[in-house]
């Protein structure tokens, strides 16, 4: 017998059939990989689609729907004005034109006019009582009507006035103050010294609030 045939003789059983000794461990090993399959499959499907929380995605979306619903703007805003402020229509349409552009809500959007329409109105006040002031001081100053004779000439001014003036140019000239302006008064002097037929004679002293605003001693019977 040869090394080869004692060899295959090894491998066989001593009653002549094939031994399984060795093949065992092979099926084990495949049948240890097959449980493993599944159980690895599911760890990575865990992984790659966790579970998600029904409640907290609700959640998540209302609050997503709120913040939309926040930062919409309206067809069309309804402002009110702040206690002493008054918003001419030019303002109020070029302001809601920002404000829709930016997509603002009404209540964000009337909030900056509580904070801001204040200031501009006491900015809009302190600008107009300035440029009084320079008419007032044009005025004192001015070479024809002013100077010495500023309460003789502000009396012939009166006289025009008087004669043409109707109730509601006396209300606009004093809410104004254009009746203060230099060129306003040197018309009216102009217009007073045109009727007027006899020599002028100056009255009694003038009031002590004439040279400071001639617009009073024009307008006596308006209110500033």
């Amino acid at each position: 017998m040869t090394d080869n045939a004692l060899m295959m003789e090894a491998t066989n059983t001593t009653d002549g059939s094939p031994a399984t000794a060795t093949a065992a461990p092979a099926e084990a090993t495949q049948s240890a990989n097959a449980n493993a399959a599944p159980q690895q499959q599911s760890t990575q499907g865990s992984d790659s689609a966790p579970a998600t929380n029904p409640a907290a995605a609700e959640q998540s979306k209302g609050a997503q729907e709120a913040d939309s619903a926040k930062q919409t703007a309206p067809e069309s805003y309804e402002f009110k004005a702040p206690d002493g402020v008054v918003f001419d229509d030019t303002t109020i349409s070029s302001f809601s034109d920002v404000a829709k552009e930016l997509n603002m809500p009404q209540a964000d959007a009337q909030k900056i006019l509580d904070k801001v329409g204040p200031v501009m109105a006491q900015r809009q006040a302190l600008a107009l009582e300035n440029l009084n002031k320079s008419w007032v001081e044009g005025v004192q100053s001015d070479k024809e009507i002013g100077g010495e004779k500023l309460q003789e000439n502000l009396s012939v001014a009166r006289k025009a006035m008087d004669a043409f003036g109707t109730p509601q140019l006396r209300e606009l000239l004093n809410e104004s103050r254009l009746g203060n302006n230099p060129e306003m008064i040197r018309f009216m002097y102009r217009a007073g010294k045109a009727i007027s037929q006899d020599k002028f004679v100056a009255g009694g002293p003038a009031r002590p609030d004439g040279a400071r605003d001639p617009a009073k001693f024009l307008y006596p019977n308006q209110t500033t």
